[in-house]
């Protein structure tokens, strides 16, 4: 909108919905605003787990892009926010969930066509419904026509003014009286459901109260009018969840929710599971992570540096290219990466290994093989992924079939001798190259240290025995409550050399298989605790006494 009597500025202002609480519910023109914008006003929203939505939303931004939190900017956000944008910036002021349903965008829209600056507006998942959707609640289900929204935190709330019991859905936002905004407080559970009641509703109407909704920290609680704040305080007893924000629901669909819960129900919902892997090698196991449900926190445990003298290196790559080996073996991606980088340096391609034979040990070092363009000739079997699984499959030399007897095995400085001594004794002569050095890595922050030996963290997944290693070098061992879970046998036994008990090995040499491992570990657990009639507890929540606060 743009006042027609005033000179528009040079600068524009985006209110922007970003959904109720997960980050990527985020809509694509919100993401799109976010890449262009030159200053951006984050969202209000308190506790450790929206802060991780404020920073996950942020990583659509250009490096350079100028961050306001709401608290630094005192009463004058939509001021701050026009003032920015006459100035030619480019401004998205983020809101929870939508900004023009239970949010003041319409306060900043209206300030802008005063000012005569250009305003769009983005409309977000509101967590009307994103939240039942979420909880699996449906709030309109077959037979319901009738949907009635209640903000129990705005100033014209009045209990004595509740939507009568029609056959419809009944949403109450902000039910609850949180501990740390009581000047924003709601009516209480035990105040709403007593005037529900006495309103006409019986005592046994289904309700669900779902408490940071569309987050990895949501928690559902079922449970009747009559009984529903005698249930939340049996759910709260041991300070696991976080109880604002929440939502109530009341209506048929609640009775669905068993049926119909999703996100709640994943194997490793909300379980923080640390990675002790580079960032990048990380990724892809975060993101099926992720899709079980947890939250996944990468920590480098080693630095991976070029060799200290790079003629070997030069050397090999020249081996190559001229015909000098009839094998290369790789054993790990950053191998790969190193020959890949080395060859490009000199402007070559997959082309040159025209004429070589390629093995490959690991399903993720094949991987990166295949996007170089090379498909690997021999990899030892799936049940071990292994420098003596590929020495198990390797031919011996034969000096009639073989016309060149070398084989180039660029690899760590720290690697084992397994296979180049296995090949060794199958008659291959073997150029042991350092493609790479692998340094210990520095120490994470203090606060992750403390979550790794004080039980903060669910799980460990450890992808090698110098993840091992070298994770209790930098950080301590894990808390014995901690779920290890480890890639094989060999990690498992290093696992155990350093007192750590060993929960899952995966049933293959793979980070993928790892994952999908833990993740049956933990349906398994969940399906013992309800098969008994107990919370489903993540393994941070079992530990005795208060869990530490998370970061």
């Amino acid at each position: 909108m743009v006042n027609q009597h005033t000179e528009p500025s040079a600068g524009h202002v985006a209110i922007v919905g970003a959904g109720p609480g997960g980050a990527e519910l985020l809509t694509l023109r919100g993401a799109a605003l976010l890449a262009e914008a030159d200053v951006v006003i984050t969202v209000r929203e308190p506790g450790p787990e929206l802060a991780k939505y404020r920073a996950a939303l942020l990583t659509h931004c250009r490096d350079d892009v100028t961050v306001l939190e709401p608290a630094e900017c005192g009463g004058e956000i939509n001021a701050l926010a026009v003032n920015h944008a006459r100035e030619g910036s480019r401004v998205v002021r983020l809101y929870s969930g939508d900004p023009l349903v239970g949010c003041r965008g319409a306060e900043l829209a209206a300030a802008c066509q005063r000012a005569g600056v250009e305003c769009e507006h983005v409309p977000g998942l509101s967590s009307i419904t994103a939240v039942p959707t979420y909880a699996g609640v449906p709030l309109m289900p077959e037979g319901v026509s009738d949907l009635h929204v209640v903000n129990a935190r705005s100033a014209g709330f009045d209990l004595e003014r509740l939507p009568e019991d029609d056959g419809g859905t009944l949403v109450v936002l902000g039910p609850e009286i949180p501990d740390d905004d009581p000047g924003h407080a709601g009516p209480g559970y035990d105040r709403l459901c007593k005037a529900l009641i006495a309103g006409g509703r019986p005592a046994d109407t289904p309700v669900a109260v779902t408490r940071m909704g569309s987050t990895t920290e949501q928690s559902t609680v079922v449970s009747t009018l009559g009984r529903l704040t005698a249930d939340i305080k049996a759910a709260d007893a041991k300070g696991n969840n976080v109880t604002s924000p929440a939502m109530l629901v009341v209506g048929p669909g609640v009775a669905q929710q068993k049926e119909l819960s999703w996100f709640e129900t994943r194997p490793l919902f909300g379980w923080r599971v640390l990675v002790p892997r580079t960032r990048e090698q990380a990724s892809g196991l975060a993101g099926q992570l992720r899709g079980y449900g947890a939250v996944p926190e990468s920590v480098p445990t080693i630095s991976v540096e070029p060799p200290r003298t790079p003629q070997q290196m030069e050397r090999a790559v020249r081996g190559l290219v001229t015909g000098r080996y009839q094998w290369v073996a790789f054993t790990s991606v950053n191998a790969v990466k190193a020959i890949r980088e080395k060859f490009e340096s000199y402007g070559l391609d997959a082309r040159a290994f025209a004429g070589v034979k390629v093995a490959a040990v690991g399903e993720q070092t094949a991987a990166a093989l295949r996007e170089f363009g090379i498909q690997p000739d021999l990899t030892p079997p799936p049940h071990q992924q292994s420098g003596a699984g590929l020495v198990e499959v390797w031919p011996p030399y034969d000096a009639e079939l073989d016309p060149i007897e070398r084989v180039l095995l660029p690899r760590a400085d720290i690697a084992t001798e397994t296979l180049s001594a296995g090949l060794d004794d199958l008659g291959w002569e073997v150029d042991d190259v350092t493609a790479y050095r692998t340094v210990r890595a520095a120490p994470p922050p203090a606060p992750v240290r403390e979550a790794i030996k004080g039980g903060g963290f669910d799980a460990v997944l450890f992808t090698s025995s110098s993840t091992v290693r070298n994770l209790v070098g930098i950080a301590g061992k894990p808390h014995n409550t901690t779920v290890i879970a480890v890639i094989g046998p060999e990690t498992a036994k290093t696992a155990e050399e350093f007192g750590l008990r060993v929960d899952v090995v995966a049933p293959k040499t793979s980070v993928s298989a790892l994952a999908a491992a833990l993740a049956e570990y933990g349906a398994a657990q969940r399906a013992e605790a309800l098969a008994a009639g107990k919370p489903v507890l993540k393994p941070s929540q079992k530990r005795r006494g208060r869990r530490r606060k998370a970061l």
